[in-house]
């Protein structure tokens, strides 16, 4: 059973001015949002209206490519380039999601540090020759959502009760991941089982979402234990907790399930952005506060606990 439910709605305009009493005012509303159902909007974050158009445009232009050109940039080891359909099984589903996805990273040439050093998921991004304006709608993108993650992060940090600059430190290489995402209609007939996305909680520390107006995303209510809809407001991003933040927050913040079933009877869009930190950057309960003998988790490299779900989720991953 679903309902429609308003997730909270948070404006970041004071925020990204660095007004205090604005960081502040949110940061209560993101604690009040994560520790209840761990997913809010956002408002005034900083991504223009007009690289978001460019992006999408650019999206629907990429995946309306046949396959076997599209395959020219299919995924490599470091997570970067085109997933075909039925590539992601999320775990405990029956079925692979019912999805296409590009992914990028941070852009790093492979003499940079991190990638001689052997870094998973480190390296340059996979372009298509076959659509050069990609590049540069994309990177674009990239670039600006990046900048609205560190902003949301400033007032995350007050809502944990920690020091607002907890998180940049932490963020010096961002392990940032953007994907273009496609899901074709829900089939009519398809069994229950079958989705778009199947039910699971993101893996790293905040997820910004932009999405078309078809709907289709869903959250697991806590309260309820029902799911509701996360309905599309025109300039918003819808915001989530990672299990990456659940843990440092030693579950103060909530990593909630979520699921998309695409019923809108035509295709559906959405660019995601995984912003975590630093691949090495140590995610410890320990460092806001909470002692040891109350941690729930024991510290964790940021980059390993990524790769490893991102090894098991994706198919791709068996035969590399």
């Amino acid at each position: 059973m679903t309902s429609s439910t308003n997730l909270p709605l948070i404006d970041m305009s004071g925020v990204r001015e660095g007004d205090q009493a604005s960081i502040r005012r949110a940061g209560d509303a993101i604690r009040q949002a994560c520790s209840d159902i761990g997913f809010f909007y956002i408002i005034n974050h900083g991504v223009s209206q007009a690289v978001i158009d460019r992006a999408m445009a650019a999206a629907k232009t990429f995946f309306a490519y046949p396959a076997e050109t599209k395959r020219q940039v299919a995924v490599n080891k470091r997570h970067r380039g085109w997933h075909a359909l039925g590539g992601a099984l999320m775990y405990e589903a029956t079925k692979p999601d019912l999805k296409e996805f590009f992914s990028i990273g941070l852009e790093l040439p492979e003499d940079d540090p991190s990638v001689m050093a052997g870094e998973a998921l480190r390296g340059p991004n996979q372009w298509p020759a076959f659509m050069p304006e990609l590049e540069t709608a994309l990177a674009e993108y990239y670039a600006e959502i990046g900048k609205a993650g560190a902003d949301l992060l400033v007032a995350v940090a007050t809502g944990l009760g920690i020091e607002s600059d907890f998180f940049s430190g932490k963020y010096d290489k961002p392990l940032q991941r953007t994907q273009m995402v496609y899901y074709p209609p829900h089939p009519p007939l398809a069994e229950t089982d079958q989705f778009g996305v199947a039910p699971h909680t993101d893996y790293g520390c905040i997820t910004l979402l932009y999405q078309d107006n078809s709907g289709g995303l869903q959250v697991r209510e806590l309260s309820s234990n029902s799911w509701i809809d996360a309905t599309p407001i025109p300039g918003s991003l819808v915001v989530n907790v990672g299990d990456l933040l659940a843990h440092w927050s030693n579950n103060r913040f909530r990593s909630t399930l979520h699921r998309v079933i695409n019923k809108s009877g035509h295709e559906r869009y959405s660019i995601a952005t995984f912003y975590d930190p630093t691949y090495s950057a140590v995610v410890d309960p320990c460092d806001l506060g909470i002692g040891a003998a109350s941690s729930l988790y024991p510290p964790v490299a940021a980059g390993d606990y990524i790769l490893k779900r991102i090894d098991d989720s994706m198919a791709y991953r068996k035969k590399v």
